[in-house]
C-alpha cells in the first residue's frame, strides 16, 4: 500500500511540476496551494482534485507541501503573500491553525479559501468547502442500523473516533449519535468510544483494548476510511472479519469513500461507508475564489457544502462510480 500511494503521489505532482516553470494557458492568475500532506488517498484524491481543477482553468499554481507542521504551513502562507500570489488554498493541519492561517491572509488582503478541513471557528474570513459530515455519517450509520435490525437482537456499538479538535471529525460522530438515538431498543448499552487521533497505531492500541474489554462489539463505525485496515489487523486473529451473512460478522461502517472502502464493500466485509464528492469540492472552492479575484473581493466569506452520500450494499450497483474511491481502483485494474 505504502509503494501504491508514493506511484500515485508522484503521478499527480507531475501537473503541479509542469506548471511550476511558468504561467499556465491563459493565466494571469496564481494561486497558492498548501496542503497539509498526502498520507491518506484522501488527501491525494483531495490534492488531485484541486491541481486537476485549477490546471483547467488555466491558472498557475505554487504549491507547498507542510509535512504535518502547522508551524511550517503559517510560514509558507507568509511566503506566498510575499510573492503576492491572487489567492490562497489551503487543507490545513488542523481547525486551530485554520484559524490562524485565515487571519494572516486577511490581514495581507489575498482572498483564501479552505478545503475540506474547516477552521474550528468562525474568526477570520474565509471560503470554505466542506463535506455536511455530520449528515453523511448519519445517513452511513443509519443504514448499519437498518441491517441490525434484521438480526432480531440487540448489538454493542463503538465508535473509532478522530481527533476532536478537527471539526471533521466532530460532525463524523455527532451524526453517528444521531443515528444512535434514532433506533432505540437496538443496543445493548451505551456506545463505546475509541480514540484514534487520525493516527493509525493509536487506533490499532486502542482498538485491541476495546476488544480485550468488550468481545461483543459487533457494530463498528469508523470515522475515516484510512483505518479500515487497522480494523481488518484487530477483527481478523479474533475471527471477526467475515463477510456479511456470516454469524460472526461485524456490522461495519465508514466515511470517506476511498480505495480500500471501495474494495471492501463490494468484497462483502462492509456494509457501508459515507462518502465526501472532492471533486466537486473543488470546483466549489475554485469557482468562488475566481470569482472573487475578479470582483476584487479580499475577504470573501462564504461556507460552500458538499452533501455527500452513502454508499451501501443496498446502493451499490447504481451508485458505484459516484464514489471517487471506486473511480481510483477502477483506474487502478485497467
Amino acid at each position: 500500500m505504502k509503494r501504491l500511494m508514493m506511484a500515485m503521489v508522484a503521478l499527480l505532482l507531475v501537473p503541479a511540476f509542469l506548471m511550476a516553470g511558468g504561467q499556465s494557458e491563459g493565466g494571469n492568475t496564481r494561486i497558492a496551494f498548501l496542503f497539509q500532506d498526502l498520507e491518506t488517498e484522501f488527501w491525494v484524491a483531495g490534492h488531485r482534485a484541486i491541481i486537476d481543477t485549477l490546471t483547467d482553468a488555466g491558472v498557475t499554481v505554487i504549491e507547498k507541501n507542510a509535512n504535518e507542521d502547522a508551524n511550517r504551513q503559517l510560514e509558507q502562507t507568509r511566503d506566498v503573500i510575499a510573492q503576492d500570489v491572487d489567492g490562497i488554498i489551503i487543507i490545513p493541519q488542523d481547525g486551530e491553525s485554520a484559524v490562524t492561517i485565515v487571519k494572516t491572509a486577511n490581514e495581507a488582503g489575498i482572498p483564501i479559501g479552505v478545503f475540506n478541513r474547516p477552521p474550528s471557528s468562525d474568526e477570520g474570513d474565509a471560503i470554505v468547502a466542506v463535506a455536511d459530515n455530520e449528515t453523511i455519517a448519519e445517513a452511513a450509520v443509519q443504514y448499519m442500523a437498518e441491517q441490525a435490525k434484521k438480526l432480531g437482537r440487540k448489538v454493542t456499538p463503538a465508535i473509532l473516533v478522530g481527533d476532536l479538535g478537527d471539526p471533521n471529525a466532530v460532525g463524523r460522530r455527532k451524526g453517528f449519535y444521531n443515528a444512535i438515538e434514532a433506533n432505540p431498543g437496538l443496543w445493548t448499552r451505551d456506545p463505546i468510544e475509541i480514540p484514534s487521533k487520525w493516527d493509525a497505531n493509536t487506533a490499532l492500541a486502542n482498538l485491541q483494548s476495546a476488544f480485550q474489554a468488550n468481545p461483543d462489539i459487533d457494530f463498528l463505525f469508523t470515522s475515516s476510511d484510512f483505518l479500515l485496515p487497522v480494523i481488518r489487523s484487530v477483527l481478523q486473529p479474533l475471527g471477526k472479519w467475515e463477510k456479511i451473512g456470516n454469524d460472526n460478522h461485524v456490522i461495519l461502517g465508514g466515511l470517506d469513500g476511498d480505495v480500500t472502502a471501495c474494495q471492501m464493500i463490494k468484497e462483502g466485509y462492509l456494509d457501508s461507508t459515507g462518502v465526501q464528492d472532492v471533486f466537486y469540492e473543488a470546483q466549489l472552492i475554485l469557482d468562488r475564489m475566481l470569482k472573487a479575484i475578479k470582483d476584487g473581493e479580499k475577504r470573501p466569506d462564504e461556507w460552500l457544502y458538499d452533501p455527500g452520500f452513502a454508499l451501501t450494499q443496498g446502493n451499490l450497483a447504481d451508485r458505484e462510480m459516484d464514489m471517487w474511491g471506486c473511480i481510483l481502483l477502477a483506474d487502478q485494474n485497467k
